[in-house]
């Protein structure tokens, strides 16, 4: 299957290791990878904050980058909702109606893609470790995909899976929440921290960049042990 990889912002510019863990990872599953050049934000950020006509100008970029790709695949269940949001943003729009809902419909964030297209619940990864899974807002309420990371963990050799207390809570980040709401975001990520504790995991991992840039901060400025990394990055991880 020839894979068009949406790489993200954050990917691409903090966390290019993830971005090279995803492609290393589908191509040992047999996947051809693309990278569209022309690929930049997908909107979300300025959606978000409600400036929905600046957003449709970089939205209409990504769905002409992407319009042919044959799958569009993301290490980010907050950006593939963004791209699943896109027909409801042009769903008025002569022009881009029918091409947004084409993107959406072919796009999936990597753990998904990974058990529901490729079919694979094993990928070959061992990681001797404690672990404990954060579950994104954007990824669990708004995409859906939930039970795929636990899935493709659950068979990582040498791993061992720690539940995180009140894991569907918000870490606080929200994009620009945690900006213009920094008070409250991080008490909010001071639960989260405190709960990553409790499971005594040497890592927390999850599947949104934006997440783990916040919780990994707020852990790094509190002198916490605990490690954050992209499950991309696990299941990349081979003796």
């Amino acid at each position: 299957m020839k894979v068009s990889l949406f790489a993200t912002c954050l990917v691409d510019t903090f966390q290019t290791n993830v971005g090279r863990a995803t492609v290393e990872l589908l191509e040992r599953l047999g996947c051809e990878i693309e990278f569209p050049k022309s690929q930049i934000c997908c909107g979300q950020p300025a959606y978000n904050s409600g400036h929905i006509e600046k957003a449709k100008e970089p939205m209409k970029k990504m769905i002409d980058t992407f319009l042919h790709a044959e799958v569009i695949v993301t290490p980010s269940g907050s950006c593939a909702t963004m791209f699943k949001e896109y027909p409801h943003v042009f769903k008025d729009d002569a022009a881009y109606a029918e091409k947004a809902q084409i993107v959406a419909d072919k796009t999936y964030e990597l753990t998904d893609f990974i058990v529901n297209v490729l079919k694979i619940e094993d990928v070959g990864a061992t990681f001797t470790h404690k672990v404990t899974y954060h579950p994104s807002c954007h990824m669990t309420r708004l995409l859906g995909v939930k039970d795929a990371p636990f899935t493709l963990l659950g068979n990582v050799q040498g791993l061992e899976l720690i539940p995180l207390p009140y894991a569907y809570n918000c870490c606080g980040f929200g994009g620009t929440f945690s900006v213009k709401m920094g008070n409250i975001s991080q008490q909010m990520v001071d639960e989260k921290v405190n709960s990553a504790l409790e499971t005594e995991a040497e890592y927390l991992v999850g599947a949104d960049g934006g997440c783990l840039m916040n919780i990994g901060g707020r852990m790094h400025r509190r002198g916490e042990k605990i490690r954050t990394l992209h499950i991309a990055e696990i299941l990349n991880q081979q003796v």
